[in-house]
């Protein structure tokens, strides 16, 4: 979910190839949890093996990242660890939602509505231990690096943009931006059309690209009173302020200069420790033990690998040949870059 105060963030459309040459570090579970969502069959199941083991999140990021590599971009994927404790809120909130649209979804395939069934699956995603591992050997194999984060992937990503590490965060949220990330491109790893089961429509995505320096200048704030804007409308550690919007939050901490004193001025008692949740954006734990290589593929153990889960041989054959090729670009790319450097 993330902040709602990104609705208020300036961005300009830009595209795969515009992206050429870039290192940008996907938040993962962000990726996978895409992929679960539409890599589906018409009934809105997802693909499975023939033991019904699911199997969407891997190939949504087998065609996905080929399609990166091709556009001569360095994917790395970045995983979650432990949740803040101030989260399990939001997750709680979350498998609450997913519960529903299950039942919902289940009741819409028993009276034979498919179009219904679709839109419910879509909520109903669910990420375990397994499917974690199977993407980590699977980007393992494809030649692809992956960091393990200790707690926030979106923190670590943006931790590894501030140092150069990465040219950009990639997510479908915003808090990439209050965790610091310099860039931040969404819509990277989902191409083509994103549903809104709501609202029953489906929209043209285009990658975009939201820099905090823009942020801050459009908004005239510092990144310390983005964050404290964000909490006063809420972030996935605490409750928002009851009848305080976005355009609200930053008209607030531009007149008052803080949380703190918004809050005084209107008089009004949070349940949590602001500092803290200030913290966990301003100071997110993070690591410097991570290696970014990006090496060739096993291409026969990649075949293996997706066979072994049922996939269509026609279609990962085309796929590694794929993979084979965008490889050979992309070390042509880094030889020259390294000669001009």
């Amino acid at each position: 979910m993330g902040t709602q105060i990104g609705i208020l963030f300036p961005r300009v459309e830009t595209s795969l190839d515009a992206l050429a040459g870039k290192r940008l570090a996907l938040d993962a579970l962000n990726v996978i949890y895409q992929f679960l969502s539409i890599v589906r069959l018409p009934d809105g199941t997802p693909l499975r093996t023939k033991k019904g083991e699911v199997t969407s999140h891997l190939a949504g990021v087998f065609y996905r990242t080929i399609n990166l590599l091709e556009h001569r971009i360095y994917p790395v994927y970045v995983f979650d660890g432990r949740p803040p404790l101030l989260k399990m809120r939001a997750l709680a909130e979350r498998a609450e939602v997913k519960e529903r649209f299950e039942r919902e979804w289940r009741e819409a395939l028993a009276r034979g509505d498919l179009v219904a069934a679709f839109k419910k699956s879509v909520m109903t995603s669910r990420v375990n231990d397994k499917m974690l591992a199977e993407v980590k050997q699977l980007l393992a194999l494809m030649g692809i690096p992956w960091v393990q984060a200790p707690s926030e992937g979106e923190a670590q990503a943006a931790y590894m943009a501030s140092r150069g590490d990465v040219w950009a965060s990639a997510s479908q949220d915003y808090d990439s931006i209050l965790f610091g990330s310099p860039r931040l491109v969404r819509n990277l790893a989902v191409a083509g059309r994103k549903y809104y089961p709501k609202k029953g429509i489906a929209v043209e995505l285009v990658p975009e690209l939201i820099t905090l320096k823009q942020v801050l200048q459009a908004l005239q704030l510092t990144r310390e009173q983005l964050v404290d804007a964000a909490i006063l409308v809420g972030t996935d550690y605490n409750e928002g302020v009851y009848g305080i919007g976005p355009k609200k939050a930053v008209k607030l901490v531009k007149l008052y200069g803080s949380a703190e004193r918004v809050l005084k001025a209107l008089k009004v008692d949070v349940n949590f420790d602001l500092e803290e949740v200030r913290q966990l954006y301003l100071m997110p734990e993070v690591t410097d033990n991570y290696q970014l290589a990006w090496r060739e593929p096993s291409c026969e153990e990649v075949k293996n690998f997706l066979l072994k889960r049922d996939f269509n041989p026609e279609r990962v054959e085309k796929g590694v040949e794929r993979l084979k090729l965008a490889y050979r670009v992309l070390t042509k790319q880094t030889e020259i870059r390294r000669w001009f450097e």
